[in-house]
């Protein structure tokens, strides 16, 4: 799968769950490990592991499964390995402490 098209489908999976504020960050040139960063804010620990849920669920249908997920059981902030494309989930109190857009931006 072409990067951009690895982007549209997570974004469009994160939006099907009605995941919050989501913003892509190109960090070509700044990460060594992935391209693009979407940022997104879920409102609960029980929404951002469910939008970690639905993503991981679509990609294995699609035969692109995640690489890894990491803090589903807390549910503050979830990241979701997607190779090229790594999705943060994150509440908004985690997010605002965090601020990966001005860090990666």
């Amino acid at each position: 799968m072409q990067v951009q098209e690895l982007h549209d489908f997570i974004v469009d999976k994160v939006d099907d769950i009605k995941a919050q504020d989501i913003v892509t960050l190109d960090v070509r040139g700044k990460s060594s490990i992935t391209e693009f960063m979407v940022v997104c804010t879920g409102t609960s620990n029980r929404h951002v592991a469910s939008i970690a849920d639905h993503v991981n669920k679509e990609s294995k249908l699609i035969d692109f499964p995640p690489f890894g997920i990491s803090g589903e059981d807390d549910g503050e902030w979830v990241v979701v390995d997607m190779g090229s494309v790594m999705l943060h989930i994150m509440q908004e109190d985690a997010r605002n402490l965090y601020q990966l857009e001005k860090l990666w931006g």
